[in-house]
C-alpha cells in the first residue's frame, strides 16, 4: 500500500515538472547567457567564442558573457559546465580537447556523456610547418629526406590535438622516428620554428599557422585536410604528399549540460547556425584558417561522438595517458 501511494504521488508530480520545463523553454532566454571558454583569452577558442557570442546576443536579445577558465587541457571549464544547472544559461566553448580528454585524461570527474552538443561552429586542419631555411619544399620532400633519420617536431603541449595527430601520423603513416618537443604555448613553439631550433612544428592553421605561412615567416609543408585551405592555397594536403586517408582538425564547439531541455538546445543551435551563416563572420573565420560549420543539433552530436572515437583510437595507439 505504501509503495502504491509513493508511485501515485510521483506520477502526480511529473506533469508539473514537465510543464515547468516547457514553460522554461518557452521563455528562454530570460536572462544573460554565459559562455565558459576552456582556454585563455586570445586563444583560438576565445576568439571564436567572442565572434559567435556577439552574434548570438544579437539574435536572442540577451548579453552573452565570456568567462575564460583555462587549465588542465580544458578540463577546468568542462567540469564547471558539467556540474552547472542544465537551464541553457551556462555553456561550454571548447575545442577538440573535450573529445581527446575522454581517453587521454583519467579521473576527470566527468565524461562526454555529461554534455549535450549544441553546435560545432568551425574547424581548422592540423598542419606541419618548418623554417624557411629548411630545403624541403613540401611534406613529400621532407618525408623522403627524413627516411632512416631521427627528426623532431614541436607542439604547444603534451596531449594537444596537434601533438597527438603528428605523432600518430609519423608512427602509423610516415613510418619514421620523430621525437616530440613540447612547448608551453603556441607562441614559443612558433618562435622556435621560425628560428630553426626544431625541425617541424605541428599546429592548426587557425592557431597561428595560416598567418605565419601567409606572412612568409615559416614554410607550410602540408595540411591534414581533404582539400587545400583558402587561407594558404599553396600548401598541399597530406594526400597530395602521398599519405591519403589521414585527416585531422581542431574544432571549436559549444556544449550544454546533458540534462538541458531539448527545446532550449534546439533554440540555441538554431540561433548559432544563423550566426555562422553570416557572410562577414564566415570571411573572418576563413581568413584565419578556419572552415565555418553549419548544421543541426543532431549533426553536431553525431560529429562529436565520431571525434571522441577517432581521437580515442589515436591516443590508445600511442599509449598516451595523463592522470
Amino acid at each position: 500500500m505504501l509503495r502504491l501511494r509513493f508511485i501515485a504521488a510521483t506520477l502526480a508530480i511529473l506533469p508539473f515538472a514537465t510543464g515547468a520545463t516547457s514553460v522554461q523553454a518557452q521563455t528562454y532566454p530570460a536572462r544573460d547567457i554565459t559562455f565558459i571558454v576552456a582556454f585563455a583569452a586570445g586563444g583560438v577558442a576565445d576568439t571564436v567564442a567572442r565572434m559567435v557570442g556577439q552574434g548570438v546576443a544579437a539574435k536572442l536579445g540577451r548579453n552573452v558573457v565570456i568567462e575564460n577558465r583555462g587549465g588542465a587541457g580544458g578540463n577546468i571549464a568542462a567540469t564547471a559546465v558539467a556540474r552547472a544547472e542544465p537551464d541553457g544559461y551556462t555553456l561550454l566553448v571548447t575545442t577538440t580537447a573535450l573529445a581527446i580528454n575522454e581517453t587521454l585524461r583519467k579521473n576527470s570527474g566527468f565524461t562526454a556523456g555529461d554534455f549535450t552538443s549544441v553546435a560545432i561552429v568551425a574547424s581548422s586542419p592540423e598542419s606541419l610547418i618548418t623554417s624557411t631555411a629548411n630545403p624541403s619544399g613540401n611534406l613529400a620532400d621532407f618525408m623522403k629526406a627524413a627516411q632512416g633519420k631521427s627528426v623532431n617536431f614541436g607542439s604547444a603541449g603534451v596531449g594537444s590535438g596537434s601533438h597527438i595527430a603528428a605523432e600518430y601520423f609519423f608512427k602509423v603513416h610516415g613510418k619514421i622516428a620523430a621525437v616530440h618537443v613540447p612547448f608551453q604555448g603556441g607562441a614559443p613553439a612558433m618562435n622556435a620554428t621560425i628560428g630553426g631550433q626544431i625541425d617541424l612544428l605541428a599546429t592548426t592553421l587557425g592557431g597561428g599557422g595560416a598567418a605565419q605561412i601567409a606572412g612568409g615567416k615559416v614554410k607550410g609543408l602540408g595540411v591534414a585536410s581533404e582539400k587545400r585551405v583558402a587561407a594558404v592555397p599553396n600548401v598541399p594536403t597530406f594526400a597530395e604528399a602521398g599519405y591519403p586517408g589521414f585527416e585531422a582538425s581542431s574544432w571549436v564547439g559549444i556544449f550544454a549540460p546533458a540534462k538541458t531541455s531539448p527545446e532550449i538546445v534546439t533554440a540555441l543551435n538554431a540561433a548559432i547556425d544563423e550566426v555562422i551563416k553570416d557572410k562577414d563572420l564566415r570571411q573572418k573565420l576563413t581568413a584565419i584558417g578556419f572552415e565555418p560549420i553549419n548544421g543541426t543539433q543532431k549533426q553536431a552530436e553525431d560529429y562529436f561522438r565520431a571525434e571522441v572515437a577517432k581521437w580515442g583510437k589515436m591516443v590508445t595507439a600511442l599509449g598516451l595517458s595523463i592522470n
